[in-house]
C-alpha cells in the first residue's frame, strides 16, 4: 500500500514557476514508478511526466519537454514536478500516482495503482 499527498498548486501568471511536491508513505516505496498526471475541466487526465522511485530516465510528455522537470528525493520519499515557464493551458488539477514497477514507466492513468487527491494550478494570462 502506498499513500501519496501532493502539495504546492497555486495560481500564477504565466511565464511563472511552481513546484509540485508529492509525499509517498509506505514500506516499499522504492519499488513503484512515480508519476504525475493532470486533468483540466472537461478533458481526460493525460500523463505529464515520471520515473523511477529507484532512479534513471525520465520521462515526459511532448508539450512539457523543456518546462517541466520530474526529480525526487529519496531520503524524503519525495517527489517533485518543477513547472517553468507556465502557460494558461497548463491549467489544471495536477494529480500524483504511482505503479509497481512492471519493466516498464507507464503513461496509461489505468495503469497506475495509487493516486493522490490532486492540487489545482491556475495560470492566468
Amino acid at each position: 500500500q502506498v499513500q501519496l499527498v501532493e502539495s504546492g498548486g497555486g495560481l500564477v501568471q504565466a511565464g511563472g514557476s511552481l513546484r509540485l511536491s508529492c509525499a509517498a508513505s509506505g514500506r516499499t516505496v522504492n519499488l513503484y514508478v512515480m508519476g504525475w498526471f493532470r486533468q483540466a475541466p472537461g478533458k481526460e487526465r493525460e500523463f505529464v511526466a515520471a520515473m523511477r522511485s529507484s532512479g534513471g530516465s525520465t520521462y515526459s510528455t511532448e508539450s512539457v519537454k523543456g518546462r517541466f522537470t520530474i526529480s525526487r528525493h529519496n531520503a524524503k520519499n519525495t517527489v517533485y514536478l518543477q513547472m517553468n515557464s507556465l502557460k494558461p493551458e497548463d491549467t489544471a488539477v495536477y494529480y500524483c500516482a504511482a505503479h509497481l514497477w512492471r519493466g516498464s514507466v507507464y503513461r496509461d492513468r489505468r495503469s497506475y495503482d495509487y493516486w493522490g487527491q490532486g492540487t489545482q494550478v491556475t495560470v492566468s494570462s
